[in-house]
């Protein structure tokens, strides 16, 4: 199955040149859809023109995201820097809504 989802510069450009390889997300009821083997087309923010396949290999569920940064073995330092940063882009309320996703993915050239 083919996912739709936008992602800004700096992530695009992580995943692209290959120094990012887990896109973290609300669970939400689009991402509730996503499975192991389904590739997922970012489109690079503000234009959308530019695209990125990626194939997902791995899921990763938490209700929190600090709980999903610990799980995937960073450090407690690491997890509040990438926190602060994921509630710039998603609220507490609404991470609480719906917990949260850890999509490890790979680069279809």
């Amino acid at each position: 199955m083919l996912h739709k989802m936008k992602l800004m510069e700096s992530p695009f450009n992580r995943i692209k040149n290959g120094t990012k390889d887990v896109e973290f997300r609300l669970y939400d009821e689009k991402r509730r859809k996503i499975k192991v083997g389904d590739i997922i087309e970012f489109s690079l923010l503000p234009d959308l023109q530019e695209k990125l396949n990626v194939e997902v290999i791995e899921l990763f569920r938490a209700n929190t995201f600090k709980e999903l940064f610990l799980k995937l073995n960073m450090s407690e330092l690491e997890a509040e820097e990438k926190l602060k940063g994921m509630y710039k882009i998603y609220s507490p309320e609404e991470e609480k809504k719906y917990g949260v996703l850890g999509i490890k993915i790979k680069c279809k050239v």
